[in-house]
């Protein structure tokens, strides 16, 4: 299937992750036009690069069209997509149907390992109600199986099979 990736993002630090009872941070998300993906370990230069041995969210994937919605429906104006704090921005696919399944993006082998649940915080960072409306709908979280890059543009996303299944 063909997919569009629309942004690409990285950030050096966690503002809302492992913070619960405490105040928000204020560490940037920077946009790139491309992002480099190191197998096992995640997306260089962002702040779950070598996390923690075969972390589940070595990359995060967030949907177009659910950007858009929460603009119409929840913000009801104009938000940074930055502000989902998720590294790939794309459209084209239903990204918890990538849930338990191997994937290939520009020559990179993904396993969806769950979704990207979405916390209280998302009403801090777009505005009231984003928690609760991206619930179920917060995003992919993935790991990487080999390495490579991703750039900004149009792709064939080729779903390879179930994770348990061999390579």
């Amino acid at each position: 299937m063909r997919v569009t990736i629309r942004h690409l993002y990285v950030s050096n630090g966690h503002n809302y992750f492992g913070r619960y009872g405490k105040s928000s941070l204020s560490h940037e998300i920077e946009e790139l036009t491309r992002i480099e993906l190191v197998a096992g370990k995640g997306v260089r230069e962002d702040r779950f690069f070598d996390y923690e041995e075969d972390y589940k969210g070595q990359i995060t994937f967030f949907d177009w069209a659910i950007y858009e919605r929460v603009k119409g429906e929840v913000v009801k104006g104009e938000m940074e997509p930055s502000k989902f704090r998720r590294n790939v921005l794309m459209e084209g696919v239903d990204l918890n149907s990538l849930i338990g399944k191997r994937f290939s993006l520009n020559g990179v082998v993904f396993t969806g390992s769950c979704e990207c649940k979405p916390c209280f915080w998302m009403d801090e960072a777009c505005a009231d109600g984003a928690f609760e409306f991206l619930k179920g709908r917060g995003g992919l979280r993935a790991r990487i199986l080999n390495d490579g890059e991703l750039v900004m543009g149009e792709y064939e996303l080729e779903v390879l099979g179930n994770v348990n299944e061999g390579s």
